[in-house]
């Protein structure tokens, strides 16, 4: 493949500072970045990638145009952040996770951009909007995460109708086994996760199955299919990330190490060569793109898959739930998550409240057409919502 031009959204964090190790290694250009208040670190990304714009988070403005001047940053312009991200590239990197990575999103597609998405937010809480903006600029997107690039992977050159189940696997978290009262779980028991070394709130989704569920919406969003037809399954080993179930009986599954930086090489150059730009529309890329060495793992040990158990984590019925209803629950349900994640973790609420607190923002959110403005409106009341229920319970 021709040399990649990249924009980089979301630079400074965990998967923007991998997707700029691959292009170094594979000697793709970086022609912008926005790095949020990581001042520091972004001004050595500028250094390194001699950036023509940059963009950064609005209360880290002031100074950023203080420090940005001078002749070693004379070539770089700072940007709003969705103007930025609408710039000509030949994929924009979206790794500004959360709702703040849904307007650039927008704003790539609508200008044409192929974008590779690592912020599942935009496809959970808004995917009709997201595909309607890939129609009206001529934008494509592929998916970044493992599970979703493994799917992707597993679709390249098949045929959507052929296709009987899409499946996930998740860990199953500190929780999987023990103990059996979860009522009384701590912040610090949550946040061991046996597999992973995460960022707080995605650890205690994990450990309330939250963030598998949040996967699912996505995953069916992406490929067109109800959520009936996208399944997880419980594999503590986490070896195979995903798989697709054919019609025939036959199974395609996507196993191996789990290293970002070989999702983060094939959805870019998935997006470069094409992408998605309907859901199902799916164009494949150069297997093994941005592998610096042979990524060796054990064939032996025992492999074990376990069906969920949705009595203990109700959270996972809970994003199925909103996500075969649609509209503006699967907002609302993210919006309800963010709340009630941090205040378990600062001991103002139980574990098992997580679910509760959600259950009834769903129970009573609006049902209104979802839309860009009624988006943003749900958010907002969600919000507000759940945080008083947080201060409401004992």
């Amino acid at each position: 493949m021709e040399r990649v031009k990249l924009t980089v959204l979301g630079s400074t964090g965990s998967i923007g500072t991998q997707t700029l190790e691959v292009a170094r290694q594979r000697g793709w250009q970086v022609s912008a970045l926005a790095g949020g208040r990581n001042l520091d670190r972004l001004a050595a990304q500028v250094r390194e990638w001699q950036p023509a714009a940059i963009a950064v988070a609005d209360d880290a403005l002031p100074e950023a145009r203080a420090r940005f001047t001078g002749t070693e940053f004379s070539g770089t312009e700072i940007l709003p952040l969705d103007e930025l991200a609408a710039r000509e590239a030949d994929v924009v990197v979206n790794a500004i996770g959360g709702l703040p990575g849904l307007s650039p999103t927008r704003a790539a597609l609508e200008a044409g951009r192929a974008v590779a998405l690592a912020t599942k937010e935009a496809m959970v809480t808004a995917a009709p909007l997201i595909w309607a903006a890939a129609q009206q600029g001529g934008g494509s997107l592929v998916p970044v995460d493992s599970e979703h690039t493994g799917i992707y992977q597993c679709l390249v050159g098949e045929r959507l109708s052929d296709v009987a189940e899409l499946i996930l696997t998740a860990s199953g978290g500190p929780f999987r086994t023990g103990p059996a009262d979860l009522s009384s779980v701590t912040p610090e028991q949550a946040l061991k996760h046996p597999s992973w070394n995460m960022g707080q709130k995605i650890t205690v989704d994990s450990a309330t199955l939250m963030n598998k569920g949040l996967e699912v919406m996505e995953c069916a969003a992406l490929y067109g299919l109800p959520l009936s037809q996208v399944r997880v399954v419980v594999h503590p080993q986490s070896i195979m990330h995903a798989a697709v179930r054919w019609r025939d009986g036959n199974l395609s599954a996507n196993v191996g190490p789990t290293d970002m930086r070989l999702s983060i090489a094939y959805a870019i150059e998935a997006a470069a060569a094409g992408g998605m730009t309907r859901p199902g529309e799916v164009v494949g890329a150069q297997r093994g793109a941005g592998a610096p060495e042979h990524l060796a793992w054990p064939l032996e040990g025992q492999w074990e898959f376990h069906a969920p158990d949705l009595e203990r984590f109700p959270a996972l019925g809970l994003a199925y739930r909103a996500g075969e209803a649609g509209g503006l629950l699967p907002a609302a349900l993210n919006a309800a998550d963010e709340v009630a994640v941090p205040a378990f973790l600062a001991g103002k609420i139980g574990f098992l409240d997580i679910p509760r607190v959600i259950e009834q923002v769903l129970d009573e959110c609006p049902q209104e057409p979802l839309g860009w403005a009624a988006l943003i409106d749900v958010q907002a009341w969600a919000t507000a919502r759940a945080q008083e229920l947080c201060r409401a319970l004992p």
